[in-house]
């Protein structure tokens, strides 16, 4: 049966980008579910067909490559892992494209790494052709660019439900579908007969985390603890998600007519700028700034600049114009801003009223440290 508050967010999502994982895509041996993707593909065009965007960020890659190369076991050294990624990508993209085109769409391969939504230019060129993409008869295929991804060097997301997350803020989508190996999330684990599935979830504290239980079965890098991190980085800009089964035929359908399938997580608070959305959740910080107690507070709960007096320190060396981590004396980060002061500013400045600033550095560009218009909370 319908429910009310998903047809809500149904009516509301223009934009749905779709997330599925690896082990929705592959066999049990990790090869790639051919029929799968072609079911999926049938329910994407449905979507369209619906008059609204639709974007796929889709694992799947290294599977694939197992099923051209015959290989039985995934392999475990990097550099033969990102080479059957290389070659699987071109058949996964194949296999989408090939029930695309019975419809007279196409599938469009995006390959990405976490440097392209770091840099702000490289940010905004990819949010643009995604939503040219999308006004076009095709259908955006995002996944991680394996093949030159290194964890080692920073350019990796770590896992396709956090790519899947940051471009439902690139392109600011109402709603992010991920399609599980589960359905949704549980109160325990999904195979003890006492779990129970939660059909709604509007905050994401200590118990709902606690919930998460991670398979680990050398096929996917995901697990419901990263899918809960996603859901945090959606919602606190303003967005839903969605996560579902994706083993199911039918449940991208039944998302969209609003029934009660999988877990909802609803937005928290109203929808953030699309700059903020970078600031907050894209952008790699440069250092951090340690806040003492009314600094927080201020920050947290009313979004307000930051000043030098409410700073005790700082980590890192960082420019002017960086972003920055800022966080409580026991390190948890609570926001991220575009400093106004170097790192090493910062640290003459740290403590004082804004009126010191001048005589302390011999100038004063700026009276706070971090302007609340360039501050996301996260």
């Amino acid at each position: 049966m319908p429910d009310l508050l998903r047809q809500e967010v149904i009516a509301a999502a223009n934009i749905v980008v779709v997330k599925v994982g690896t082990r929705v895509l592959t066999h049990a041996d990790g090869t790639l579910d051919e029929m799968r993707i072609a079911r999926l593909a049938e329910e994407l065009n449905e979507i369209k067909q619906s008059g609204r965007r639709v974007i796929l960020v889709s694992s799947g890659a290294v599977g694939a490559g197992m099923s051209q190369l015959g290989l039985a076991k995934r392999p475990t050294d990097l550099a033969t892992l990102q080479a059957v990624a290389a070659i699987g990508q071109t058949k996964l993209i194949e296999t989408y494209d090939r029930t695309f085109r019975k419809h007279g769409r196409h599938a469009a391969q995006v390959l990405l790494t976490a440097e392209d939504l770091d840099d702000r230019q490289r940010y905004l060129n990819v949010r643009n052709t995604l939503l040219a993409l999308t006004e076009l008869n095709a259908i955006p295929i995002i996944n991680e660019n394996d093949t030159v991804a290194v964890e080692e060097l920073a350019t990796t997301f770590g896992d396709n439900d956090r790519l899947a997350a940051l471009v439902t803020n690139l392109v600011r989508a109402p709603l992010l579908v991920i399609l599980s190996d589960v359905a949704g999330l549980y109160t325990g684990d999904p195979a003890v007969s006492s779990s129970q599935l939660v059909p709604l979830v509007t905050a994401l504290d200590e118990t709902v985390v606690g919930f998460a239980v991670d398979k680990k079965t050398g096929h996917s890098k995901g697990g419901m603890a990263s899918k809960l991190r996603a859901a945090k980085i959606v919602t606190a800009a303003g967005e839903n998600v969605i996560v579902a089964s994706g083993h199911e035929p039918g449940t991208l359908g039944r998302i969209m007519a609003g029934e009660c399938v999988g877990t909802l997580f609803v937005a928290q608070g109203k929808s953030i700028s699309p700059w903020k959305r970078w600031i907050g959740f894209s952008a790699t910080p440069r250092g951090k700034i340690l806040l003492d107690e009314g600094a927080c507070r201020a920050i947290a709960q009313n979004g307000s600049s930051l000043l030098a007096i409410g700073i005790s320190g700082i980590e890192g060396t960082f420019s002017k114009g960086d972003v920055v981590a800022l966080c409580d004396l026991q390190g948890r980060e609570l926001a991220r801003g575009l400093t106004n002061y170097p790192a090493s500013e910062i640290d003459r400045i740290k403590g004082l009223k804004s009126d010191r600033i001048a005589q302390v550095l011999g100038h004063c560009p700026y009276q706070e440290v971090v302007h609340r218009d360039n501050l996301a909370t996260v």
